[in-house]
């Protein structure tokens, strides 16, 4: 064999040897923060048809990888950034659907925690707006509508995101035009019509100069069964450019009422340094100064609690592949009387940046994300026990684990929210163990 061919052979084999011990990645999401975490570690890109160990990938690849018809099976050094049917919770409707059955078993459970006041209302697991399906509840949501005929709800197409499709109505004769204008006569036929969602319009948010936001917070979530998550620090506000009114003139005025970027950076007033944006602790800050401290820490408590009880809420029939993990968007409105309540959850969280803050804010989302989901960056085995130590943590923080709860005996929260948290919401218990402490835990 000539030298030339002799080293270039050599150099291959080479390659294949350093290559076998690197994580080998493949994503179907364009985002510099994805390319340059995977690049800094060294991590090598290879094809989808190729062996690959690390595969970030979109919503609709997800569901080919895991169908019964286009699906393979996935080897102990392969996993996915989503759960296969991630939908329970990221879907408005089985959202919802989910949170209502959690609800109703714990009531037929006799807990404490599915416990109501003198109207029917749940005392502690009132953290999703009254919500219906459509067309599916349309009788339920007129006989809703009709007991309270001055309010405003909204509407948003089941599976779609980015503010797209969603308007506000105050007016039953505009549910009919919607339905004219969606092509069916009837709200008897589901087959032929997009499912949507109408909830009760928070029309009371807290507003911060005149303006409503909410809130955008990052959940990593490792396992299900038994429930492990982490929560991001590094959370942000997202404005409306346009001073928020009630006035039913402004139903239409998405800039008004609805918060997305994707909406939001088309107005005249969008501010392209900042984003219309302000960091959590930001929030934190000026929430301590204007409503006190107690106060303050009793609502993100109550965040923190939302959060968890919403996946505890789809654990039960979510498929917990151990070859997944997922970082969750959650979307969260403050009213004005500090009560937190939960819109929606996203699978797919943006990694679009609109500002350098936010590029920065992003890449490091990812990079902790990844420390969390591919320990010491080498080649994943998904039969670890996915309970890293707390120095590879980064930004993030243990919001609520099963184990260490049950182990401890801490999963007396379902039984003594009522009597202990909820008496002293804001009380945080400080524990050594846990960085993110509360009663409930």
């Amino acid at each position: 064999m000539p030298q030339s061919l002799w080293e270039e052979v050599t150099r291959k084999r080479s390659d294949i040897r350093i290559m076998a011990g690197k994580v080998k990645w493949v994503t179907d999401i364009e985002k510099s923060v994805l390319i340059n975490n995977f690049e800094k570690r060294g991590w090598v890109q290879v094809a989808e048809n190729e062996d690959w160990n690390f595969y970030w990938m979109s919503v609709q690849t997800i569901r080919n990888v895991f169908s019964v018809e286009t699906g393979y099976r996935l080897s102990d050094d392969q996993i996915v950034n989503h759960f296969p049917n991630h939908y329970e919770l990221t879907r408005k409707d089985l959202m919802v659907k989910n949170i209502k059955r959690y609800r109703k078993e714990l009531e037929k459970e006799g807990s404490p925690l599915a416990e109501k006041d003198e109207n029917g209302k749940y005392l502690y697991l009132d953290f999703v707006p009254v919500t219906y399906m459509l067309p599916a509840d349309y009788n339920l949501f007129v006989e809703e509508f009709r007991k309270n005929p001055s309010s405003t709800w909204i509407m948003k197409p089941c599976g779609k995101a980015q503010g797209k499709g969603i308007f506000l109505i105050n007016k039953l004769s505009q549910i009919k035009k919607w339905s004219r204008d969606s092509k069916t006569s009837s709200f008897v036929s589901q087959s032929t019509k997009e499912a949507y969602v109408i909830s009760l319009y928070i029309n009371n948010p807290l507003l911060i100069g005149g303006k409503k936001f909410d809130l955008r917070l990052y959940v990593l979530v490792s396992t299900y069964r038994p429930l492990r998550c982490y929560m991001y620090k590094l959370g942000f506000c997202r404005f409306c450019t346009v001073k928020y009114t009630r006035s039913t003139s402004e139903l239409d005025n998405m800039f008004v009422h609805l918060t997305n970027v994707a909406i939001q950076k088309h107005g005249e007033d969008y501010n392209h340094i900042h984003g219309g944006k302000w960091t959590v602790s930001n929030l934190r800050l000026y929430l301590e100064s204007t409503r006190g401290k107690e106060v303050t820490n009793k609502l993100f408590d109550e965040i923190h609690w939302i959060i968890v009880q919403s996946l505890k809420a789809v654990a039960p029939v979510m498929n917990n592949d151990k070859h997944c993990f997922e970082c969750y968007g959650y979307d969260i409105i403050i009213d004005d009387k500090l009560k937190p309540w939960l819109i929606e959850v996203n699978a797919s969280p943006s990694l679009s940046s609109s500002t350098a803050s936010d590029r920065v804010l992003k890449y490091g989302l990812v990079s902790d994300t990844l420390n969390i989901a591919v320990p010491g960056g080498m080649v994943p085995d998904c039969r670890w026990n996915k309970s890293p130590p707390k120095e590879v943590l980064g930004n993030y923080e243990i919001l609520y684990d099963e184990e260490l709860a049950q182990g401890d005996g801490a999963d007396r929260e379902l039984r003594t929210r009522s009597s202990q948290s909820l008496g002293s919401k804001g009380g945080r218990s400080r524990d050594p163990g846990r960085t993110i402490s509360t009663s409930w835990k």
